[in-house]
């Protein structure tokens, strides 16, 4: 499988995220003929459309388009919480506790439960049961939110295991939570459509800016209720659009011309390149799965300076141990990444041989959740 496209994108030699490409020709002429309205007042009719497309796709009542992951995240939750003390438990790794700038703290005055996964790669039932906040014990901060994440760090939820905690939820009366920001990608590898996944959680967040490739958005899902509180938030934060379908039509598009094709042929690149690194001799700190690679830096020797460093020289970038596949990146770019490696394993060596191996621990050998999801 490659990656080849016949028109130039600054995202080409960026593996950094798949947040990074850039609109496509589709795209831009969809933004053409979309239509003006004011989506503050729900008058656009392409944004409309947008929101009840993918209403539909997750088998949820209604939609509310917004500017961001983040946004899309932070204003269901806070939907969801009525009046503190509460918390919110989620994987200790997870996008709305580590990098949404203490949103759940300042917005929703949550508490936050983070749970290691036992098995090191996914939350099971068992994790989350062994961590709920339960009763009416004034010292404590009630569990109302469990909030799970689909993809994290490239790894799949397995569909079962949500199904399990969605049970677990509902015999507490929690509420279930989707940081979807790449659900399309969990969706697209195992075949398991949006509906199904939608029926084990009371909201969704589905960013359009990632693996699908929209410019611009996230669409956030749920009972039709819930969405106007979301809604009245979106407003007090900001984020009310009023053209917005300049917007909704590059995500439409996105949708319809990278769901679910593109984004498999992306996650066979990531095999490939993954398997070629292993043959260089490089290990993985997750579960190679979908569209992302965490490199073990720590165990090659390598720091992720030199690896960053040695990019810059093939033109390439790179962030460190993380590296991300999008569906602009060229097969040109792959290769340069795959020397990229290979030379900052032979520097580590020279480095080892001449006796000026680390002193101190290697570069980027934190855990590799302080980069997921940027």
């Amino acid at each position: 499988m490659t990656l080849e496209y016949n028109y130039p994108s600054v995202a080409a030699t960026d593996f950094k995220s798949d947040t990074v490409t850039t609109p496509t020709p589709a795209m831009l002429k969809a933004m053409l003929t979309a239509t003006h309205g004011d989506d503050v007042y729900k008058e656009d009719k392409t944004t409309n459309d947008l929101q009840e497309r993918v209403a539909v796709m997750t088998g949820k009542p209604a939609g509310l388009f917004v500017v961001s992951g983040t946004m899309g995240n932070q204003l269901c939750l806070r939907a969801h919480l009525k009046q503190p003390p509460y918390s919110i438990l989620c994987d200790y790794r997870a996008h709305v506790y580590t990098h949404e700038a203490a949103g759940l703290a300042v917005l929703s005055q949550a508490m936050v439960t983070p749970v290691h996964p036992s098995n090191g790669v996914y939350l099971t039932a068992e994790d989350v049961a062994k961590y709920l906040i339960l009763g009416n014990d004034i010292h404590t901060a009630p569990t109302k939110v469990i909030s799970l994440e689909n993809t994290l760090g490239g790894t799949i939820m397995p569909i079962e295991e949500i199904a399990k905690i969605s049970e677990l939820a509902r015999r507490h009366d929690l509420i279930v939570h989707l940081d979807g920001a790449r659900i399309w990608n969990a969706s697209a590898e195992t075949g398991v459509s949006l509906s199904e996944y939608g029926k084990y959680f009371d909201s969704m967040s589905l960013c359009l800016s990632k693996g699908v490739g929209a410019p611009v958005g996230t669409v956030i899902v749920g009972e039709v209720e819930f969405i106007e509180t979301c809604n009245w938030f979106r407003k007090q934060t900001g984020g009310g659009i009023r053209q917005a379908g300049l917007l909704a039509a590059a995500a439409d598009v996105a949708i319809t011309d990278h769901f679910p094709h593109k984004l498999k042929e992306t996650h066979q690149v990531t095999q490939k390149l993954a398997h070629d690194l292993a043959q260089l001799g490089i290990t993985f700190q997750l579960p190679v799965q979908t569209n992302f690679i965490f490199l073990d830096l720590s165990k090659a020797g390598i720091s992720a300076s030199t690896l960053v460093d040695e990019g810059k020289k093939l033109g390439i970038t790179i962030m460190g141990s993380r590296i991300a596949i999008h569906h602009q990146i060229t097969n040109d770019s792959i290769e340069k990444l795959k020397l990229a490696v290979k030379n900052s394993i032979e520097f580590a060596r020279q480095q080892r041989s001449i006796g000026n191996g680390h002193k101190k621990p290697i570069e980027g050998s934190l855990a590799y959740g302080i980069y997921d999801k940027l």
